[in-house]
């Protein structure tokens, strides 16, 4: 689930030609690229091993605030001896694109994975860009093709398909699992469009660990108030959540943003954008590998449609459309 807005800034500056890194260093460039796929693909992996014992947002919340320490420990030196300290204005940003972001998107994946198989997960938050296109229409009068048209009735009629699975045993009713995903991705694709024009520090990496230490902070909040601490029984949580915990601040956190964040400047924007379709076919393979999530003919169907129709949107928003 990652910062699409980032890479939507990133065609604004590089257009559609091939970086000149991208000739000089492939390898790189692609094991950059990759990490981010199995990284960010496996990530619902993680949430779903992590919740499974853990309460979903003081573990979301607990995470961010450790990554985004470890960021801002590593990137604020650097700003003190530069004397280019986040402004009161840029904290601001940070707690807005937090609280959408972080909050609405992740914490939402980490309340549904409570109820809803990962795979499934990551299919209807792939519909991220989607939204993306219906914002820019709706608040932004930007004109869309009957191309991206036909992409975005195709993308959200297979995400009502794909609604429809049940899921026994479950803690939640699956609807109301799909229900905070639906609204979880609708909160990110508003906080990818809100970045997309706001004034952010220079260095990607020191705003990156703001963003995380504002998220973290409002989900640990959250979940004190709803109670997650008298739920929190440290004998009781698994090895594999604590592993999954520990995965996701590191590699999910750390490594993985700063892996997408060089890919943005070294790879052209037509590449790098590959990870909003290839990152859901990533977490669904992971799911049924690992956690033996059971693939229906339907799922299958409905998702190849739902990251067709995405891989398809993606591609005409580099189109100028008016």
């Amino acid at each position: 689930m990652q910062d699409a807005e980032i890479v939507r800034r990133e065609a604004v500056l590089t257009g559609e030609l091939a970086h000149p890194a991208t000739r000089r260093l492939p390898t790189l460039v692609w094991v950059a690229l990759v990490t981010v796929y199995v990284l960010w693909g496996s990530t619902y992996l993680g949430i779903r091993v992590a919740v499974a014992t853990m309460p979903p947002l003081l573990m979301g919340g607990t995470r961010f605030l450790i990554a985004g320490l470890l960021l801002c420990a590593w990137r604020l030196p650097a700003a003190i001896r530069a004397g280019t300290l986040p402004t009161r204005a840029q904290w601001r940003r940070a707690l807005v694109i937090g609280a959408l972001l972080l909050v609405g998107g992740n914490g939402a994946v980490a309340v549904a994975e409570t109820t809803v198989p990962s795979g499934l997960t990551a299919l209807i938050m792939s519909v991220v860009p989607l939204y993306m296109a219906l914002i820019d229409r709706v608040f932004y009068r930007r004109r869309l093709s009957a191309d991206t048209l036909f992409g975005l009735v195709v993308g959200f009629a297979c995400v009502a398909l794909l609604v429809g699975v049940p899921v026994g045993g479950s803690a939640l009713p699956f609807g109301v699992g799909t229900l905070i995903l639906i609204v979880g991705s609708l909160s990110w694709a508003a906080g990818s469009i809100y970045s997309r024009s706001a004034q952010l520090p220079d260095d990607s990496l020191l705003f990156t660990g703001m963003q995380m230490l504002a998220g973290g902070a409002m989900l640990t909040a959250g979940g004190l108030v709803l109670g997650e601490a008298g739920r929190v029984h440290l004998a009781a949580i698994s090895a594999g959540s604590w592993i999954a915990f520990g995965y996701l601040v590191i590699f999910g956190g750390v490594v993985g943003f700063s892996a997408y964040l060089w890919v943005i400047r070294n790879a052209p924007t037509s590449l790098v954008s590959t990870y909003a379709y290839v990152n859901p076919v990533v977490a669904v393979v992971l799911g049924w590998a690992i956690l033996h999530e059971e693939l229906s003919v339907r799922t299958i169907v409905a998702g190849t449609i739902i990251v067709a129709s995405v891989a398809w949107i993606v591609a005409r928003s580099r189109t100028p459309e008016g």
